[in-house]
């Protein structure tokens, strides 16, 4: 049997974790690997946080912490989020570990030692103050692609150019902020340039099974002209490089990282880990997100030819970005939806956000989040098309048959034509998982319950248990054995679901495939509860309150002019904060009583707490949009809107220049 290595790309353990990571990578690794599983195959699944780089250095010296105190934190937050989400590793490792240490020291020196390697000494960037070479992300400059200022050394954030801290106009240390020196330093280089031409060979011979977004981007970089790539830093933090003499360099983040695809594997088996990596039967497939791509698919790959004993990975499934209602997500702005924040304010409720993950995933072009549509997409079709056809199936077979399963007769045609069409939307299932289309895949799961509610439907059991009880008997017995289809390759999607009604149904464990017979007659199924409930109208204000001051505070011109007449519907007046207090179980809420003009007063709910303390806002004078439509959020009625701007990442109330009367009106 073919073994299948399946990795999910390592989360950088300097933050949490938010739903454009799960949709754009770890989701449908899962979904993939269930499947695969699920058919009996011989596969397992890695990853682990990357908890190397300057990213975390930068973040433990700005909060005064050890790096490995700052990627302890994350690492655990993160193995929450994806036990919470059951995402389900076959090992979550981390590269600050002994193993990945030793792996990664192993692989770096058996290149070093076939001569792999180019040692060059060249000028880098120094920081006099700090007393530090710069390495990449240290040096923050001007892109000279798009002219954005915070550009990094190695990629600017905002066009995706992959850089040189040469390359920035204007560069400075992100340590000091002061301007750079060059002095001579060694490092050992990876000759991309000689590798071209197998690299070149490598990315054709995957154009059929790689996604055009992937084939694409490789292509371009190949066409550019690939360039020796430097392999190690000039740092104290990350892998120490394995020669004599070379105290104070470390690996490239970029070179240990997807090595510790290798050493988690090793810990997860060390006696035959290299029946994964080795073996010409193997298949070795990467979930990434597309900023990963050039990383995987031309780095990692090279790294692996030269090393001469691996095999290099077969597929790489990259998706696109997921964007938060019209805008960017943005991690320094904190404008994201966390996945451990959504796991607190939705207990019980990692299936509905699966689902609608899954159901907008980012595959071929970015994708947009928005409550609204989560709301809908629960509310109209979990509860409404899924939960709707497990519920009528238990209360008919509880109220006809005390849960037994009935007799089933021979198959009219309406029967026959009724599991072909199951049977086609299975085989779309299986399809689509094959070619790495889980949007489709998830759409045809929830076309057996629309199947089946039409059957229902058609066949009004709740009619003919009056007139006809031996065709009556026959439509329970599909229709309980469609709930039981359905409940089979839900697991692939809503896993927490699928085993409550597994157990539930007494359903057997074996290869999933289409099987109209998962309930024979006599057998029994217990009662089933109603599995979702709908999403409410307050929860999805609470979450799009969480958002308002950072789309409030949106630059960019996304909405239409107005007319003068427009404006002056609006009215904004000057208030000042008289209380103020933190909403219970709300981690960004704030609930404020204004004070108007003649002793009036108004409640406005802010999520404004992870900027203000309650205590030092009391007393502030502010500008309050009156005439907002008041909603309820976590109970509380919210009247109106207080105006904030952000400048850079921390929201500033927008006051008067002088104190006024509360009540005036700004014109």
């Amino acid at each position: 049997m073919k073994k299948q290595l399946i990795t999910a790309a390592l989360p950088y353990a300097n933050g949490p974790l938010h739903i454009g990571h799960i949709a754009g990578c770890y989701l449908p690794a899962d979904i993939y690997v269930r499947f695969q599983k699920s058919k009996g195959k011989d596969a397992i699944f890695v990853c682990g946080s990357d908890e190397h780089g300057v990213p975390i250095s930068l973040r433990a010296k700005a909060e005064n912490k050890t790096p490995q105190q700052i990627v302890d934190v994350y690492h655990e937050m993160m193995k929450k989020s994806f036990h919470g989400l059951d995402i389900n590793f076959d090992i979550y490792s981390r590269t600050s570990n002994k193993t990945h240490h030793e792996t990664a020291q192993s692989f770096f020196k058996t290149l070093y030692d076939k001569k792999v390697f180019i040692e060059q000494t060249t000028a880098q960037l120094y920081d006099e103050k700090a007393q530090k070479f710069l390495a990449d992300r240290y040096v923050i400059g001007t892109c000279n692609n798009c002219g954005n200022e915070k550009a990094y050394g190695d990629q600017c954030e905002q066009c995706g150019k992959t850089l040189s801290p040469e390359e920035l106009i204007n560069p400075v240390s992100a340590l000091t902020g002061e301007k750079p020196v060059k002095r001579d330093t060694t490092n050992w280089y990876l000759p991309l340039d000689g590798m071209q031409k197998d690299l070149e060979k490598y990315v054709d011979a995957k154009e059929d099974l790689w996604r055009s977004n992937v084939s694409g981007q490789c292509k371009s970089w190949l066409k550019e002209g690939l360039r020796p790539r430097a392999m190690t830093r000039d740092l104290d933090w990350g892998v120490p490089l394995p020669m004599p003499n070379t105290e104070g360099k470390v690996m490239y983040v970029w070179f240990d990282a997807p090595i510790g695809y290798i050493s988690a594997t090793k810990e997860l088996l060390p006696n035959t880990w290299e029946e994964y990596w080795k073996n010409p039967d193997s298949e070795i497939i990467h979930f990434i997100g597309k900023d990963n791509i050039v990383f995987h698919c031309i780095i990692f790959p090279a790294m692996l030819m030269a090393e001469g004993s691996y095999q290099l990975p077969n597929v790489v499934a990259a998706n696109e970005f997921l964007n938060l209602e019209g805008q960017k997500i943005s991690t320094s702005r904190n404008y994201a939806v966390w996945v451990h924040e959504y796991l607190e304010d939705f207990n019980d409720r990692s299936d509905e956000l699966r689902y609608v993950l899954c159901s907008i995933a980012p595959e071929t072009k970015d994708a947009d989040f928005n409550w609204s549509d989560f709301q809908a997409r629960v509310n109209n079709e979990l509860v409404a098309i899924f939960g709707n056809l497990i519920n009528r199936v238990s209360v008919l077979t509880q109220k006809y048959y005390q849960g037994i399963v009935p007799i089933n007769r021979e198959n009219t045609p309406v029967e026959k034509l009724l599991w072909q069409d199951l049977e086609e939307q299975c085989t779309e299932i299986e399809r689509n998982i094959e070619g790495y289309k889980f949007k489709n895949a998830l759409f045809a799961w929830m076309n057996l319950s629309r199947i089946g509610n039409k059957y229902l439907a058609d066949q009004e059991p709740w009619k003919t248990i009056k007139t006809d009880e031996a065709r009556t008997a026959q439509v329970m017995h599909n229709a309980i054995n469609i709930s039981a289809l359905i409940t089979r390759y839900a697991d692939l999607f809503i896993p927490k679901t699928a085993a409550i009604l597994t157990n539930l149904m007494g359903l057997k464990e074996g290869v999933l495939t289409f099987n109209k017979t998962l309930k024979l007659a006599g057998e029994k199924i217990e009662t089933i509860p109603l599995l979702f409930a709908q999403i409410t109208d307050e929860e999805i204000a609470a979450q799009q309150q969480k958002l308002t001051p950072l789309t409030q505070t949106n630059t960019a011109p996304t909405k239409p002019m107005i007319d003068y007449e427009d404006f002056t519907k609006l009215n904004i007046v000057a208030a000042t904060i008289k209380d103020a207090t933190k909403v219970e179980n709300a981690d960004k809420l704030l609930k404020i009583t204004l004070a108007l003009a003649e002793g009036s007063e108004k409640t406005v709910l802010s999520g404004i707490a992870e900027h203000y303390g309650a205590e030092e806002i009391i007393g502030k004078q502010v500008t309050y949009l009156a005439n907002l439509a008041p909603r309820k959020i976590r109970g509380v009625m919210s009247e109106g809107m207080i105006l904030l701007a952000e400048s850079n990442g921390k929201l500033v109330f927008v006051s008067p220049e002088n104190k006024v009367e509360d009540g005036s009106e700004i014109a």
